[in-house]
């Protein structure tokens, strides 16, 4: 009888994670294959996922920005991006805008790169230069708000419209003298085209000088969240294992960027890598609050910010921004990041 019983019991189970194991996820990538996507793959290649009970199958992407419209389209019910397209997003359409759930990027990307020479160090340095921003990208949008928190005479800088692959040529060339960029993306261009981005050239970071912003995580459908509330759970508890699998060996991590796409720069991902966790990852509010975590009054603040840079109608609450519902425990969200 007892017998019996146990395999009933084991029956049971077995059906109810098979029910589970059916769950598809289609996610998204922020851009191209990157080493700063490498949780996500890491958590793909090594079965992480699987082990939830999901069947996640993961897309290049094509902008961080992109990532949240993909979702709101229905086309995939979870990716990587920026969570300040989820905030303009949100001001509009706030019953379809997908939530974060999971917050990665604790410092923003949002920078000016510029020639040493060029001598732009502060924001006040940036009066009657001429700078090259991409249209709608979050740098150029948000520049009048630097200016402004930073008493800079707006009015004195000249932006130069462009697509974002001339902003370093152009740079490197002298016809501009500061490029409004993604750190994480301009720094690597740079090595690419046989530059020094640490010896030759000046990073004035956003979020140095008053524009305290989150940036890429994980997000989710508010569908996904209504429908299959386990299903996030999984999800997010298996990125998080792999990130911090990464802290603590990054070489993992780019063996799952290759294993991802073969045709990745081992090298120049494995740097990119190491970059997103050392200048976006790591933070003493990271060391508080575990991955994934975020201040409530931060974000509240930087929502603000937000609105303001680009003449929202509505400010989002920030409980429609981000959940930690789906969160693992603290202990288990611990980073400790060893770059050996």
């Amino acid at each position: 009888m007892r017998k019996t019983g146990l395999t009933a019991f084991a029956l049971t189970l077995l059906l109810s994670g098979a029910a589970f194991a059916d769950t598809d996820i289609r996610f998204t990538l922020g851009w191209k294959t990157q080493g700063s996507d490498a949780a996500m793959l890491l958590a793909l290649d090594k079965g992480y996922f699987t082990q939830e009970g999901l069947n996640v199958t993961i897309d290049q992407g094509e902008g961080s920005g992109a990532t949240v419209t993909r979702i709101m389209s229905g086309t995939y019910d979870a990716g990587f991006g920026d969570i300040n397209a989820i905030i303009q997003n949100a001001a509009a359409r706030p019953d379809a805008a997908p939530v974060m759930v999971y917050n990665m990027w604790s410092k923003p990307p949002f920078t000016i790169v510029s020639r040493k020479e060029t001598g732009i160090e502060t924001p006040a340095d940036l009066e009657g230069k001429t700078l090259g921003g991409a249209q709608g990208t979050p740098t150029t949008r948000l520049l009048p708000v630097l200016a402004r928190f930073n008493e800079v005479d707006l009015e004195t800088i000249r932006v130069d419209n462009m697509a974002p692959n001339l902003q370093e040529p152009m740079l490197i060339r002298g016809d501009i003298d500061g490029a409004l960029v993604f750190n994480i993306t301009s720094y690597f261009n740079l090595l690419q085209n046989r530059q020094d981005p640490e010896a030759d050239f000046n990073w004035l970071n956003f979020g140095e000088y008053g524009l305290d912003l989150y940036s890429n995580g994980v997000m989710v459908s508010q569908a996904m969240i209504r429908d299959n509330p386990d299903a996030v759970r999984g999800l997010v508890r298996a990125i998080n294992r792999a990130a911090v699998e990464i802290g603590l060996d990054q070489e993992v991590g780019g063996d799952a960027v290759i294993a991802y796409d073969n045709l990745a720069n081992r090298d120049i991902e494995m740097q990119r890598l190491r970059y997103a966790y050392e200048n976006l990852i790591v933070s003493d509010e990271n060391a508080k609050l575990g991955m994934g975590d975020l201040d409530d009054a931060r974000l509240t603040k930087a929502i603000g910010i937000v609105v303001e840079g680009y003449d929202l109608q509505t400010t989002p609450e920030a409980s429609q921004i981000f959940s930690r519902e789906f969160l693992p425990a603290r202990e288990e969200r611990e980073l400790v990041y060893k770059n050996d």
